[in-house]
C-alpha cells in the first residue's frame, strides 16, 4: 500500500535543470525543519533537458519524491491539476521549480489550511507582499490581470497567485480545464470552497533558465476568464456569479454614460453653440453623474440610502475613481506604446481594460463597500 502523508508539494516542470534539484532540497529541508510528514511530486511537461533525469535519479534515493511525465496537453495549470489527482495526502502546496516563490513559507500555508482555511494564497499585493527585479511591461500586465482577477474575487488581493495550498476536497470532482498560467482562478471559478487565508510573500524574478512568459499568455488568461464565468452563469450560484452580475450591470452603465456624453457634446456645441471643449467639460461631468445614479440604484442597489451626507460622500467617491481611470488608461496608453514599445492599439486596449477593472475594483471597495 502506498504511503499517505499529510502534505503534497507539487512542483510544474519544463525545462528547469538548473534548478530542480536545488528546489527538491529545499523542500525537503523545510518539511523536516516543520516536523510535515509531505511529499514532493514533479510534474514535468515532456523536458528537452536533463530534468526527467535528474529528479529520476534524485527519486529513487527519496522515498517521498516522485515524478509524473506528461506526454501531451501541455501547460503549467494543466500539470497542476494532474498533481492533484496522484497526491497522497489531503492538502496540496503548489510551487514553482525556480524560487520565484519562497519554500520556506511553506509551513505557514499548511498551518493555515490546519487552521480551518479552505485555500491559502501567496498573496504578492497584500501588506508585506511584493514583486522584485520585474520589468516594466510584465509588470503592468500583472497587474492588469491581477485587477482584472479581483474584478471576479473582489475580497482577494492576488487571486492569480502562483504560490497556494488547497484542501483536497475543494477541487475534488470540480470541473477543472485550465489554460496557460492561472491555475487558481480555475480553483477559485470552479473549486468548492468558503474560507481563505492571504499571506504576503515577495516574489522574486527567475534566478535560473528562462522566464516562459509568452505573448499569448493574455489570451489564454482572457479565455479562462470567459470559461470560468460560462461555469457561473450556466449554474447561477457561486460567488463568480453574484459578482458577474454587478460588472455586466456596471459595464452596461458604462456605455449608457458614453452614448450620454456623446449626446450632450453634440447638442451642446451644435446646438446651444457652446465652444466643444466647454461642452466636453460638462458631458463628461454629467455622464459621471449619469453613471453614478444608475450605478447606485441598479447596479448596486444603495439608492435606499437616503442620508444626503452618505450619498454625497458616494458621488465624491465616484467621481474621484472616475478621475482616476482616465489618468490610468491614458498612463497605462503612454507608458506602453512610448516606453516599452507597444503597438498603440494593443497598449490602448490594455489601458481600457486596466482602467475598467480599475473603476469596478475601487468602487466596489470605497464607493459602494459591502453592497
Amino acid at each position: 500500500m502506498a504511503d499517505t502523508y499529510d502534505l503534497t508539494v507539487i512542483i510544474p516542470t519544463f525545462n528547469e535543470e538548473e534548478n530542480i534539484a536545488v528546489i527538491i532540497e529545499a523542500v525537503n529541508s523545510v518539511l523536516s525543519t516543520s516536523g510535515i510528514h509531505g511529499e514532493v511530486l514533479v510534474v514535468d511537461d515532456s523536458s528537452k533537458d536533463r530534468t526527467i533525469g535528474i529528479v529520476q535519479e534524485i527519486a529513487g534515493n527519496s522515498d517521498n519524491v516522485r515524478l509524473i511525465v506528461r506526454r501531451e496537453d501541455h501547460g503549467l495549470s494543466q500539470s497542476v491539476v494532474e498533481g492533484f489527482r496522484a497526491a497522497r495526502s489531503d492538502v496540496f502546496q503548489v510551487i514553482d521549480a525556480d524560487f520565484s516563490h519562497p519554500p520556506e513559507l511553506i509551513p505557514r500555508f499548511y498551518e493555515a489550511i490546519r487552521g480551518g482555511a479552505d485555500i491559502a494564497i501567496g498573496s504578492r499585493y497584500m501588506k508585506g507582499g511584493d514583486i522584485e527585479e520585474w520589468p516594466l511591461a510584465r509588470r503592468i500586465i500583472s497587474l492588469g490581470a491581477t485587477a482584472f482577477g479581483r474584478m471576479l474575487f473582489p475580497e482577494i488581493t492576488d487571486p492569480v497567485s502562483g504560490f497556494f495550498a488547497v484542501r483536497r476536497e475543494v477541487v475534488s470532482g470540480a470541473p477543472l480545464a485550465p489554460r496557460g498560467y492561472k491555475i487558481l482562478m480555475e480553483v477559485l471559478g470552479k473549486g468548492r470552497w468558503r474560507s481563505f487565508v492571504e499571506i504576503p510573500f515577495v516574489f522574486k524574478d527567475r534566478e535560473e533558465g528562462k522566464s516562459k512568459l509568452r505573448p499569448d499568455t493574455m489570451v489564454d488568461y482572457l479565455r479562462q476568464c470567459a470559461d470560468i464565468t460560462r461555469f457561473s452563469v450556466t449554474r447561477r450560484a457561486g460567488p463568480v456569479w453574484a459578482e458577474w452580475e454587478k460588472i455586466v450591470r456596471f459595464g452596461l452603465v458604462g456605455l449608457s454614460g458614453i452614448l450620454v456624453n456623446m449626446g450632450l457634446l453634440y447638442a451642446l456645441t451644435e446646438v446651444a453653440g457652446l465652444y466643444y471643449l466647454v461642452s466636453a467639460a460638462i458631458a463628461i461631468e454629467l455622464s459621471i453623474v449619469s453613471n453614478f445614479v444608475w450605478n447606485d440604484i441598479w447596479t448596486f442597489k444603495a439608492a435606499r440610502d437616503l442620508r444626503l451626507v452618505r450619498n454625497l460622500q458616494r458621488f465624491g467617491s465616484f467621481q474621484a475613481v472616475s478621475m482616476g481611470g482616465l489618468v490610468i488608461n491614458m498612463g497605462i496608453l503612454y507608458l506602453l506604446a512610448d516606453v516599452a514599445g507597444v503597438y498603440y492599439l494593443i497598449a490602448n486596449l490594455a489601458g481600457i481594460l486596466i482602467a475598467f477593472a480599475w473603476n469596478y475594483a475601487a468602487n466596489r471597495h470605497y464607493t459602494w463597500r459591502g453592497a
